[in-house]
C-alpha cells in the first residue's frame, strides 16, 4: 500500500508539456485559447488518497492488528510499471508514553497492491509486508526482498524470516490467486517472543527487544503465520544514534488507532483542450467490487489486540506451560467501528505539476461512503455515472475542468459522446504492456555466503507462478535459512529458536483458524502455486526459501 519508500518515477517534460503546465493556472481561472504551439493532448495521471474514518479503540489494544481488505483489478489492463497503486492498508507506529520522537519514522506498512518496481505484474494485485527502519534507511518487502537489489550491500534483505513451511515468498511481493475479483484478504501483525532480548546491537551497548512482529493471513486456501520481522532490524539504524534505543517496535508496543486509507500514485489518465478553452480528462478504466445487491465491503473487521490475545499464552508455553492453540483471542480485541463518512483526494494532473495546481475530482457526485456494518465500509456508487461489468464497477472515464459552487477548480463528470473530437481523448488506448524491467530475482551464489553455508536441506525445486514467472525454491533447516545465518545470533541461539518454531509447526497447521473470520463476503485465495508440502522427513523445523525468481521462457 504504502510507497513512500518505492521509486516515485518521472516521466520528464517536453518543452511543450512544460508550456501546457505553465498555462494551467489559466485555465482554472477561466476559457483560455491555447496557442497552437501547444499539443492539444498531453499524458496525465490520476492520484491520491481515499481517506476511511473510524473509530478509535482504548490503548491498551497495543499488541497488533488484523483486517479484511477487498482484493481486486484496479485497472482493467495493467499499463506497465509506470503504474502505482495499493489497495486499502494501514500503516502501524510505536505507541509512545508521549510525543512521536522527531526524525525517527519507523513502521509496518505495505499491503495489497501494485509498485513501480514490480517485475511481474497482472491485474491481480500482490502483497508486500512493508516493513521501514529508521527514516528508511533500510525497507523489507519480505524474505529476500528488501531496499534495491545490492545484495553486497543488504538493506532490509535479510530482515524478515520464513515461518511457514506451507508458503512460498516470492521476491517480487506474495501472489493472490489470477483472477481475484472482490474477494477479501485477511492479514495482520501480532508480536511472538520467539526470541529473547539482547543487551547489545552490533557489539554497542544498544538494546534490541525480543518483539517477532509476525505476518498472519486468513484465506481461501491458507491461514496462519506466515513470516516475521526480526527485531534487529527495527534497532540497528539506531547503533550509531543511541539516543533512539528502545523507541521502535523490537520493544515498543503498537498505537492501536492506526490510519486506513487507499494510496494511489499513479493511474495513467490524458488531458486535452479545445479549441474554445474547455479542458477535459479521460482516465484508463478504473474498477471497484460490487454486489449483485449494489456495495461491496472494501474493509471489514478492523481489529486491535491487547498481549492477552496471543503473546501471554505463547510465552507460557514457550517457557514450560500448556500449549498455546494459536487462536487469536477475539476476548482480548477491540473492533474499530465505522460511520458513512469518508473522503478523497485523487487528482487529475500532468507530470511535474505544482502540488497545489493539482485539481481534484468531484468524487463524490459518484461515490458515497457508507458503512455497511459497524464492522463494515464500501461505497454506494452512483448509478447513472458508473458502469457494471462482471461484478465489478468502472469509474467515470471522462471528465471537464469546471468551478464548483465555491468558484474552487474541480474535474466533474462528463458523458464520452460530451467531449469534443478535437481533443482525440475518445481515441486514446489504455493497452495492457509487460513491464521493462523482467529481469530474474538473483540471490548470492558464492560458496561462503549464508545461502551456500551450511545450505539447504533438500532442492532446488521449481513452481510456475500465475503471473508468468517461474521460481526456484530449496528447503532449509529453519535456523540455518540466510536471514538467521545473517543474523547477529550465537549457535545457541539460533538452536533455542529452532525449538520453539518446531513446536509451532507441529501445533499450528494451516488449515485451523486463527485471526477471527469475517463476517461478510469471501475469503481470497494466494495462487495455487505457492502453496507447497514440505518433503517427507522435513515436515517439522524446515522452511521454503525461494532463491531465484525469473520470467517463464
Amino acid at each position: 500500500m504504502k510507497s513512500e519508500y518505492s521509486q516515485t518515477g518521472n516521466y520528464g517534460m517536453s518543452n511543450r508539456l512544460r508550456q501546457f503546465a505553465a498555462i494551467l493556472p489559466l485555465l482554472l481561472l477561466g476559457p483560455t485559447v491555447i496557442s497552437d504551439d501547444v499539443k492539444p493532448r498531453q499524458k496525465a495521471e490520476m492520484a491520491g488518497y481515499l481517506l476511511v474514518p473510524h473509530g478509535k479503540v482504548d490503548a491498551k489494544y497495543n499488541a497488533g492488528f488484523s483486517m479484511y481488505v477487498a482484493a481486486w483489478p484496479l485497472l482493467k489492463s495493467y499499463p506497465g510499471q509506470e503504474f502505482q497503486s495499493g489497495l486499502f492498508g494501514t500503516w502501524m507506529f510505536s505507541q509512545y508514553d508521549g510525543p512521536r520522537p522527531e526524525k525517527a519514522y519507523s513502521d509496518i506498512e505495505g499491503g495489497l497492491g501494485w509498485w513501480r518496481d514490480t517485475r511481474f505484474a497482472t491485474e491481480t494485485p500482490k502483497f508486500i509486508m512493508g516493513g521501514v527502519a529508521l527514516n528508511f534507511s533500510e525497507w523489507a518487502n519480505g524474505p529476500g526482498a528488501g531496499k534495491g537489489r545490492d545484495w553486497n550491500n543488504p538493506k532490509g534483505h535479510y530482515a524478515i524470516a520464513q515461518l511457514s513451511p506451507w508458503v512460498l515468498w516470492p521476491p517480487d511481493g506474495l501472489n493472490l490467486k489470477q483472477g481475484t475479483s472482490g474477494e477479501l484478504f485477511g492479514y495482520g501483525y501480532l508480536p511472538l517472543p520467539l526470541t529473547s532480548p539482547k543487551a547489545t546491537t552490533a557489539g554497542k551497548d544498544v538494546p534490541t527487544g525480543n518483539q517477532c512482529w509476525t505476518l498472519f493471513l486468513n484465506t481461501g486456501n491458507f491461514k496462519g503465520p506466515v513470516t516475521f520481522f526480526l527485531p534487529e532490524f527495527w534497532t540497528k539504524p539506531t547503533v550509531e544514534n543511541p539516543k533512539l534505543a528502545g523507541m521502535f517496535l523490537d520493544t515498543r508496543p503498537s498505537d492501536p488507532n492506526k490510519a486506513v486509507q487507499m494510496e494511489t500514485q499513479h493511474i495513467p489518465a490524458y488531458v486535452a483542450t479545445d479549441s474554445k478553452g474547455a479542458t477535459y480528462a479521460r482516465v484508463a478504466p478504473t474498477h471497484f467490487p460490487r454486489t449483485s445487491k449494489g456495495e461491496a465491503p472494501l474493509i471489514h473487521r478492523i481489529t486491535a489486540y491487547s498481549r492477552a490475545a496471543l503473546w501471554d499464552g505463547v510465552e507460557a508455553w514457550f517457557a514450560g506451560g500448556p500449549p498455546s492453540s494459536g487462536t487469536i483471542d477475539p476476548m482480548a480485541a477491540k473492533v474499530h467501528a465505522f460511520e458513512n463518512r469518508g473522503g478523497a483526494t485523487w487528482r487529475i494532473y500532468p507530470p511535474d505539476t505544482a502540488r497545489e495546481q493539482r485539481v481534484p475530482l468531484a468524487w463524490n457526485s459518484f461515490a458515497t461512503p457508507v458503512a455497511l456494518d459497524d464492522a463494515t465500509y464500501g461505497y454506494r456508487w452512483s448509478e447513472e455515472l458508473v458502469s457494471k461489468t462482471n461484478g465489478l464497477i468502472t469509474l467515470p472515464e471522462y471528465f471537464r475542468l469546471d468551478k464548483d459552487t465555491a468558484g474552487k477548480a474541480r474535474w466533474t463528470v462528463v458523458a464520452g459522446k460530451d467531449v469534443p473530437a478535437e481533443t482525440g481523448l475518445s481515441k486514446v488506448e489504455f493497452p495492457r504492456r509487460r513491464g521493462p524491467d523482467r529481469g530474474p530475482y538473483e540471490t548470492p551464489a558464492e560458496s561462503n555466503s549464508v545461502w551456500k553455508t551450511p545450505g539447504p536441506a533438500a532442492g532446488p525445486f521449481e513452481a510456475k507462478l500465475g503471473d508468468g514467472s517461474v521460481v526456484t525454491y530449496s528447503w532449509y533447516r529453519f535456523a540455518d535459512q540466510p536471514a538467521l545465518r545473517h543474523a547477529e545470533m550465537t549457535s545457541d541461539e539460533r538452536e533455542a529458536l529452532q525449538k520453539r518454531v518446531e513446536l509451532l509447526h507441529r501445533s499450528w497447521t494451516k488449515d485451523r483458524e486463527y485471526l477471527p473470520p469475517p463476517t461478510v463476503g469471501t475469503l481470497a485465495e494466494l495462487d495455487p502455486a505457492v502453496i507447497v508440502t514440505p518433503p517427507k522427513g522435513l515436515e517439522f523445523g524446515y522452511v521454503p526459501i525461494v532463491t531465484r525468481q525469473a520470467a517463464e521462457k
